[in-house]
């Protein structure tokens, strides 16, 4: 199935149903008086989330969503039927943006989790509610209201808790194959990765983490080049970075520290917040440098790329240090979980009030 996040549509609710003018005609009862009912409430455009569905393909091809109006009011009391919500199932991380104001409508995160995008109108009143003391026959009625519409842009950003960065074919999709059970396709030419992949890595039977692959980046992605930024908003959500760099022989030819130094500033331009994320460097391919070169190579890049934060040397093709990184990865997202509830709980031992100075 093709990968698509990026979609364009138009919600329309129900419209209400009017409500009825009538009067009550029996045989003997000349004044019977109104029993107009009311309208239907128009149908409401409901989105949620499921997590069966990974793409929104299915928005490609069908742009407008309407759901069913109200049924009018009829004589005898008789109330027009609701009309029936639209449900629209969308994958999770699907964030819904009104096209016209710019602004956020709905982040649905979490499975079957619910939002009412377009709310349907309301019914029209039937003149049996008009009737007074001094208006016994009243003739009036209300319409039903049109149900709201609006023109939404749908964005997927998948939900994961590790990102992978880096050049094309610096071996992102080898380490999401070698550390889960994802299967990528891996082939020796650039952009070999077209969409991005899951994959959850289990450390043991109750320790997992979810890790997102994503097509390369290369410099000058910002005005274009390759395949440009369009799926770094995949790793918006991620709680830490993998900067991928391939460090083989066959760099010798050219720049690793230049290209690292390039992805970052890629990744600057197009979010300071994914920026400033936390970033760890996985330098790669350390199985085709000579064992007794290898820790040296890895200080000479540490020391060109100026880099202080945490440094892993592997080899997704052979495992080589795969299990080390996974192990420090856990460790780091349940630390950064537990920091989380800490800050979210309130202080224990503290009156939930001041005392006031009278007591």
């Amino acid at each position: 199935m093709k990968f698509i996040d990026e979609a364009k549509i138009q919600v329309i609710a129900g419209k209400g149903g009017d409500g009825s003018a009538s009067f009550r005609r029996e045989k003997n009862i000349p004044f019977g008086g109104p029993d107009g009912g009311d309208g239907g409430r128009g149908g409401s455009v409901i989105a949620v989330a499921d997590r069966n569905i990974n793409t929104l393909v299915e928005f490609r091809f069908k742009h407008v969503f309407k759901a069913q109006k109200g049924e009018n009011g009829r004589g005898a009391q008789c109330y027009g039927k609701g009309g029936e919500d639209l449900i629209v199932r969308v994958p999770l991380g699907t964030v819904f943006t009104d096209i016209n104001s710019g602004e956020v409508v709905a982040d649905l995160a979490a499975d079957g989790q619910t939002v009412c995008l377009a709310k349907g109108g309301k019914g029209g009143l039937g003149n049996l509610h008009f009737k007074s003391s001094t208006n016994r026959a009243p003739r009036q009625h209300t319409l039903g209201e049109p149900g709201e519409e609006w023109e939404l842009e749908m964005e997927l950003k998948v939900l994961a808790d590790v990102g992978l960065l880096g050049m094309p074919n610096a071996g992102k999709s080898t380490f999401i194959r070698a550390v889960s059970a994802a299967r990528p396709k891996v082939a020796d030419y650039p952009f070999t990765t077209l969409a991005p992949n899951l994959g959850v890595v289990r450390v043991d039977s109750e320790r997992s983490f979810v890790i997102a692959d994503t097509p390369g980046l290369i410099e000058g992605a910002a005005e274009g080049a390759g395949l440009g930024h369009q799926f770094l908003r995949h790793l918006q959500r991620t709680r830490v970075l993998l900067h991928l760099v391939d460090i083989s022989p066959r760099w010798e030819a050219g720049d690793p520290v230049h290209e690292a130094r390039a992805i970052v500033e890629e990744l600057r331009k197009y979010d300071q917040k994914l920026y400033d994320k936390t970033r760890w460097l996985v330098l790669n391919k350390i199985d085709m440098v000579d064992a007794a070169e290898r820790e040296a190579v890895v200080a000479r890049f540490v020391a060109d790329y100026e880099w202080t934060g945490p440094v892993f040397a592997i080899s997704a093709l052979d495992g080589t240090g795969c299990s080390a990184l996974t192990y420090a990865i856990m460790d780091y997202l349940a630390t950064q979980a537990a920091v989380i509830l800490e800050e979210d709980e309130p202080a224990a031992g503290l009156p939930a009030t001041e005392p006031s100075a009278a007591d």
